[in-house]
């Protein structure tokens, strides 16, 4: 193989290793805080046993039970991602017992919610 030809593949392998890398960071593990969501918010997954609302589009709270933490309550506050993830869609998780993330900030004691998404 001629010096041309190894270089050229060296490069091509360069390329792919920090594609893969790249795409890694971007679609890497989904418990990582949103970029557009403030440090101090938490995350947790958890089964939805109990949602509080007047309709599906007049959610005001919920209960979660985890695997560590026991269950939780949480106030739906102004929620980051809520076309994506109508707080309504919660009544579904608690049908199906599917997982579901919610990033909260906790505010004169009380867990808020500030983000909620499908938990893998």
């Amino acid at each position: 193989m001629d010096r041309r030809s190894r270089n050229l593949i060296a490069v091509v392998l360069v390329a792919i290793i920090a594609l893969t890398g790249g795409a890694a960071l971007v679609l890497g593990p989904g418990d990582r805080l949103p970029s557009n969501i403030a440090n101090d918010a938490t995350p947790v997954v958890g089964v939805i046993v109990g949602v509080d609302s007047q309709g599906l589009d007049r959610v005001t709270g919920f209960r979660l039970r985890t695997i560590d933490q026991g269950t939780l309550e949480f106030e739906i506050g102004a929620l980051e991602n809520g076309t994506a993830f109508p707080p309504g869609h919660l009544v579904e998780h608690q049908a199906s017992g599917s997982q579901v993330r919610v990033w909260y900030r906790i505010d004169g004691g009380v867990k808020v919610a500030v983000r909620l998404e499908d938990a893998p």
